[in-house]
């Protein structure tokens, strides 16, 4: 069943974890570390740590994450090398976040309008092994073409209402092209040409947390060219509304001057 939302047009933009259908069925788990640059970031409520979102190891010091995830002040970590996240594997690495850069254009109020990246600087380095690897990124300016073999990852919910899966999965969720993606009868306008466009059918997934994410293969390996960012009103697995990422590609000059 669709729902829907007072006062929202079909075509309006919600951040991934309010809406209801987001992260729901649809997917299978991964392969147990077979995205090791995924990571889980946790907020710290009433002593705890929970799952709150997605990111992507970029630098050993650094994760790629959405700045809707972090733009409220919050003590933050990271988890890597994690697979089942209810559950002590050995593998993981809990490091505490130092420091949040948020895109100096994002804008809470207008999701439209792009800029849904931030970078978080890690209190150490994360030690790269077989369970935690850096993504890599793609060249600046790279475009997708249409249908191009894509996967979004999270521990998304698994039925609506649901709890989080506690299992890492994926999805298929090939691109979407912008001329596409910007017809009226698609996402219109409210698209920009900073964003990457996936799925889009009634039978796509979309089990991926807000900040993960979307895993497209280039050329015979993968790289991260999207930031898990919005939905329809209506859910991600709305036809002619695919997922939307911010696209990486776009800022790759931004993401260095930060980095160095």
């Amino acid at each position: 069943m669709n729902i829907l939302y007072p006062n929202m047009s079909l075509a309006e933009p919600k951040y991934i974890e309010q809406i209801p259908q987001t992260r729901v069925v649809g997917g299978e788990t991964a392969k147990p570390h077979s995205y090791p640059w995924q990571i889980s970031l946790q907020v710290l409520f009433g002593g705890r740590f929970y799952h709150n979102c997605g990111g992507t190891l970029i630098r050993q010091r650094w994760v790629m994450t959405a700045a809707h995830c972090v733009d409220i002040q919050r003590t933050l970590r990271v988890v890597l090398g994690d697979h089942n996240i209810n559950t002590h594997e050995g593998r993981e690495q809990y490091i505490a976040v130092s420091q949040v850069y948020i895109h100096p254009n994002w804008n809470r109020n207008n999701l439209a309008a792009g800029y849904d990246i931030a970078l978080l600087r890690l209190s150490s380095d994360a030690t790269l092994n077989s369970y935690v690897k850096l993504a890599t990124l793609p060249p600046s300016g790279q475009i997708l073409p249409n249908n191009n073999p894509c996967y979004i990852t999270g521990w998304g919910r698994t039925s609506t209402g649901g709890s989080l899966s506690a299992v890492l999965k994926q999805a298929y969720l090939p691109s979407v092209d912008y001329q596409t993606c910007s017809r009226s009868d698609w996402w219109g306008s409210t698209v920009k040409t900073t964003m990457v466009c996936a799925g889009g059918g009634r039978d796509s997934g979309c089990n991926g947390d807000s900040g993960g994410p979307l895993n497209c293969l280039v050329s015979g390996s993968y790289s991260v060219h999207g930031v898990t960012s919005f939905v329809s009103s209506l859910g991600c697995n709305t036809n002619q509304k695919p997922t939307v990422f911010t696209r990486v590609s776009a800022y790759i000059s931004w993401i260095q001057g930060i980095i160095g």
